[in-house]
C-alpha cells in the first residue's frame, strides 16, 4: 500500500483488527468475481461473489405488462385533468422483485486450536503487529500478525480469485492447542452457510485430497428448478497430504505455504467439475511452488489493473498524520483533505474493481448476506447513473465497458417494454433489473416504474460521453440511439393547448406533484430526456437529422413556478413537492447541461432555485450527490460542499471505504463510494464537446491540490494544479479542436492542435 512520490495520498486504506462484519471487509474484485477479506490470521473467512448470481425468477413473471390498448384512453383522461387516472393502468400483478444478488460461499481456512470456525469472527484482541490492507493499486488484500500472512487478489488477466497463504509453525509464539511438539495444522473448507440463504438450497460438497494439494468443490441448486451455481477451489500446498476433514480437507503442520484458485460459475444442468479443475491447473504452468506461482498471477493482472486505476491521481495536500491513519480513524475525523483523497482513491478502486462483466450493482459486486436491499439490483432512475456518470472524465473506459454490456445486453426487452407498454417501436429501459432480464416488471402503484420513458437516454448518455471522449462511436451506439429516436417518434402523438408535443403519460422518479398522483403528463426529466434523445440521434443519423431536430423542436418548453424555480412538472396545475431524495427534474442541468450558467442563464437561476427549494427528505447519501453535482454544475462551490460535508458527517462509510444507503451506515450501498469521485472531479473540471470549465465550483476550504489525468468529451486530458490562488493547467490535445474556455477569469476561445500541449495559467478563483 503506497502513497505518490513525495509523501502524497495514500493508494489504500489498512486497520488493526480483522474485519467483524461482512460490511467492514476489504474488498478485491475484476468485474466478474469478487471477494470479502476479513484478515483474519487463524480463522480466515473469505466470501466469494460473481455479477451472474442471481436468485432465479419464473420467465413468466418477468413480462412486461401488455398494457397498449389501454393507452389512448389514459393518455385521454390525463389530458383531461384526471389526476388519478393511471392508478389502474397495471394488469393488476402484485409488486414482483427482480432476481436477487448473492454471494457464493466463504473460502475458510482454520488452524487447529484456533476457536472452532463457527461463522461468527474471532473474538479477542489480536497480537502486536497486526494489520490488514488493501492496496488500491494492485488490488491485493494484505494481513499480517506475528508471523503468518495472507494475500487475496482477484485477476483480471485469468479471472480467477488467488489466495496465498504464509504459515508460521506457531503462530506468535502462542500454543495453539496442538499436541506436544506437533504443528498445529490447517482445515479448508467451502461454506455456503451465509446469511439469508434459502431453505431450500440444496448444497453439495466435494473435497478430493491429493499429494501437495487438494480439488475442493461446491454445488449449490437452487429451489424449484435445475439452475445451480459451482465454485471450485484448487489446493497447492507442497509438503504433506491433505486429508478429508468435515468438507474439506486439512493440511499437515509441514505445510508452510498454500494458494488456493477458486472460481465460481452459473449454469443450469450440471457442470463439469473435471474441466474447471483442469483450467486451474493450467494457470499454474507446472509450477508446484506457490509464491512463484503466486508471483507470476499477481504480475500478469497488475499489469491490466493498476495502469487503469493509475489514470488519475487527485493530491488535496492532506496531512501526513492524517493519511497514516487507519481508514476507521480517517472516517471519524468527518472532513478533511486527506479523507477525501483515500476516498476518491477508494471510490475509483472500487467502481474499477466492480465493472467487468457488468457495471457496479446497488452493492457494487459484494454483499455477505442473501438478503440484499432492493436486491442488489441494477436502479436506473438514478443509482447506477450516478455510479458510472464519471467513467469518461475519470478515465475509466472499463466501466463505460461494463455498462455497454448490460445495455446492448438487454435491447430485445427493451423492443419488448416498448411494445407491451406503449404500442411503440424502438425501446424503453426498465428502472429497475437483475442484470439478467431487462423487461419492465418491477413496479406498483406508489412506483409506476413501467411507465418512465425517459431511462433509455439516461443509460445511453454514459456510452455516448465515451464516444466523445475517445472519438471512437461504437457502431451498437448509433443503433441504439436510432430505436430510442424511433420510440419517441411513435408515442410522441398527443399536443396540448399551445400546439407543441405533450409527454403524457410521464413520470418523475421517485416523486409526485403535490396535488396529483403519479402519472402525470410532461414531466420536466422526460421532456429533457426526449429532447436529448432525439438531437442526439439526429447527430449520428444524417438521413433522419432533419425529421428528428423537428420532432424536437416540438416538445414543450420547460416551466419555471411562482417561486421563481425550475418547475418538476411543465403542465399547468401540477405543484411541486420539494422534500424528496431525488433530484429528477433537474436533469436538463446534470448530466445533460442543456440548461447552464453560460448558454441558458435564466433557466440556470430557476434550476439554482429548485435547488435551494429542494429538501432531503429520508436522507439518503445518493440524493446529496446528486445535489452535490448539479450545485457543481451551476457553479455554486460552497453549496456543493455543504451537501458533500453531509455525507462525510453522516458516517455513511464502512471501514472498508464502501458506503451505506442512509446515515449510520445503515444498508450497505455503493452508490455514495462510487460517485463521489466524479462529483471531486466535476468541482475541479467540467467539460462539454465544446467546452472547458476549469475549477468551476472550487470549494472555499480546498487552498491547494493537483488534479492529474482528467479525460475531456473534446478529446484531451486536463492537468490541474492550484495553490495560493493561482492555478496552472495542462490541456493535452490527442486531436483538433476548437472549444470555449470557462475560467474564474473569464471567457475565451481556444483552439487546440492533435499533440500539442497547452499551458494555462489563471485565477483560483
Amino acid at each position: 500500500m503506497g502513497g505518490a512520490s513525495g509523501g502524497g495520498p495514500v493508494h489504500g486504506t489498512w486497520e488493526a483488527a480483522p474485519a467483524a462484519r461482512w460490511e467492514d471487509a476489504f474488498l478485491s474484485g475484476n468485474g466478474r468475481h469478487g471477494v470479502l477479506v476479513f484478515g483474519d490470521p487463524y480463522d480466515e473467512r473469505v466470501i466469494v461473489t460473481h455479477h451472474s448470481l442471481v436468485l432465479p425468477v419464473p420467465p413468466a413473471d418477468t413480462l412486461p405488462p401488455r398494457l397498449a390498448g389501454r393507452l389512448p384512453e389514459l393518455q385521454d383522461r390525463l389530458l383531461a385533468g384526471d389526476t388519478t387516472a393511471a392508478e389502474g393502468f397495471t394488469d393488476g400483478r402484485p409488486l414482483r422483485w427482480v432476481g436477487a444478488f448473492h454471494p457464493a460461499f466463504a473460502v475458510r481456512l482454520h488452524r487447529d486450536g484456533a476457536p472452532s470456525p463457527t461463522g461468527a469472527p474471532r473474538t479477542g484482541a489480536p497480537v502486536t503487529g497486526y494489520r490488514r490492507e488493501v492496496d488500491f493499486a494492485t488490488g491485493v488484500v494484505r494481513a499480517v500478525d506475528a508471523g503468518h500472512e495472507s494475500r487475496v487478489f482477484v485477476s483480471r488477466a485469468d479471472d480467477v480469485i488467488v489466495q496465498r497463504w504464509s504459515l508460521p509453525a506457531v503462530p506468535g509464539g502462542r500454543d495453539l492447542g496442538g499436541a506436544a511438539g506437533r504443528t498445529p495444522g490447517t482445515r479448508v473448507a467451502l461454506d455456503a452457510d451465509l446469511p439469508g440463504a434459502p431453505p431450500g438450497l440444496a448444497v453439495a460438497h466435494s473435497a478430493v485430497p491429493a499429494p501437495g494439494g487438494a480439488l475442493l468443490t461446491l454445488r449449490a441448486r437452487y429451489p424449484d428448478g435445475d439452475a445451480a451455481f459451482t465454485g471450485v477451489t484448487l489446493v497447492v500446498a507442497p509438503g504433506g497430504t491433505a486429508e478429508p476433514a468435515g468438507g474439506g480437507v486439512r493440511l499437515p503442520g509441514a505445510v508452510r505455504e498454500v494458494l488456493l484458485l477458486t472460481r465460481v460459475r452459473r449454469h443450469t444442468g450440471d457442470l463439469d467439475v473435471h474441466a474447471e479443475a483442469a483450467a486451474l491447473r493450467a494457470l499454474l504452468e507446472g509450477e508446484g511452488d506457490p509464491a512463484r506461482a503466486y508471483g507470476r498471477l499477481l504480475a500478469r493482472h497488475e499489469e491490466a489493473h493498476r495502469g487503469a486505476y493509475e489514470r488519475v491521481v487527485l493530491d488535496l495536500g492532506g496531512d501526513p498524520a492524517e493519511r497514516a491513519l487507519p481508514g476507521s480513524a480517517l472516517l471519524a475525523l468527518r472532513g478533511g483533505a486527506a479523507l477525501l483523497e483515500r476516498l476518491f482513491a477508494a471510490g475509483r478502486y472500487h467502481l474499477l474493481s466492480s465493472s467487468g462483466m457488468l457495471p457496479p450493482r446497488l452493492v457494487g459486486l459484494w454483499t455477505g448476506d442473501w438478503d440484499t436491499a432492493w436486491c442488489g439490483a441494477f436502479t436506473t432512475d438514478a443509482n447506477l447513473n450516478l455510479q458510472t456518470a464519471s467513467a469518461a472524465a475519470a478515465a475509466l473506459p472499463e466501466v463505460a465497458h461494463a455498462h455497454a454490456a448490460l445495455v446492448y445486453g438487454q435491447l430485445a426487452d427493451w423492443r419488448d417494454n416498448a411494445r407491451a407498454v406503449f404500442g411503440a417501436r424502438g425501446v424503453v429501459a426498465p428502472a429497475h433489473t437483475d442484470g439478467v432480464s431487462g423487461h419492465s416488471y418491477h413496479f406498483q402503484r406508489a412506483y409506476p416504474l413501467h411507465v418512465w420513458t425517459a431511462g433509455a437516454d439516461w443509460l445511453l448518455l454514459p456510452l455516448v460521453e465515451d464516444a466523445e471522449t475517445t472519438g471512437e462511436t461504437d457502431p451498437r451506439l448509433v443503433s441504439a440511439l436510432a430505436e430510442v429516436a424511433l420510440f419517441y417518434e411513435d408515442f410522441l402523438t398527443r399536443t396540448g393547448p399551445d400546439g407543441r408535443l405533450v409527454v403524457v403519460p410521464s413520470y418523475s422518479p421517485e416523486n409526485r406533484p403535490a396535488n396529483a398522483s403519479w402519472v402525470t403528463v410532461n414531466a420536466t426529466m422526460d421532456i429533457a430526456a426526449a429532447r436529448h434523445a432525439l438531437t442526439t440521434a439526429a447527430a449520428h443519423l444524417p438521413a433522419d437529422a432533419e425529421r428528428l431536430r423537428a420532432l424536437a423542436a416540438r416538445l414543450p418548453e420547460y416551466r419555471v413556478n411562482g417561486e421563481g424555480a425550475l418547475a418538476e412538472w411543465a403542465w399547468p396545475g401540477l405543484a411541486d413537492a420539494y422534500d424528496h431524495r431525488h433530484l429528477s427534474h433537474l436533469y436538463p442541468v446534470w448530466p445533460l447541461g442543456e440548461i447552464n450558467p453560460y448558454d441558458t442563464p435564466d433557466l440556470a437561476r430557476a434550476a439554482h432555485r429548485a435547488l435551494e427549494l429542494r429538501g432531503t427528505e429520508n436522507d439518503s447519501a445518493h440524493g446529496h450527490l446528486h445535489h452535490a453535482l448539479v450545485a457543481a454544475r451551476l457553479r455554486d462551490g460552497e453549496r456543493a460542499a455543504g451537501a458533500l460535508r453531509r455525507v462525510l458527517e453522516g458516517d455513511f462509510f464502512h471501514d472498508s471505504l464502501m458506503s451505506s444507503h442512509y446515515p449510520a451506515r445503515d444498508v450497505y450501498n455503493a452508490d455514495t463510494a462510487h460517485t463521489l469521485p466524479g462529483l471531486l472531479i466535476e468541482l475541479l473540471v467540467q467539460s462539454a464537446p465544446d467546452r472547458l470549465v476549469l475549477l468551476p465550483a472550487l470549494p472555499a476550504g480546498w487552498a491547494r491540490g493537483v488534479l492529474r489525468g482528467v479525460r475531456t468529451r473534446f478529446g484531451a486530458r486536463v492537468d490541474l494544479e492550484w495553490r495560493d490562488g493561482r492555478c496552472t493547467a495542462t490541456v493535452r490535445p490527442s486531436r483538433a479542436a476548437r472549444i470555449d474556455l470557462r475560467t474564474p477569469g473569464g471567457a475565451r476561445p481556444l483552439r487546440l492542435a492533435a499533440g500539442e500541449d497547452v499551458t494555462l495559467t489563471l485565477p483560483a478563483r
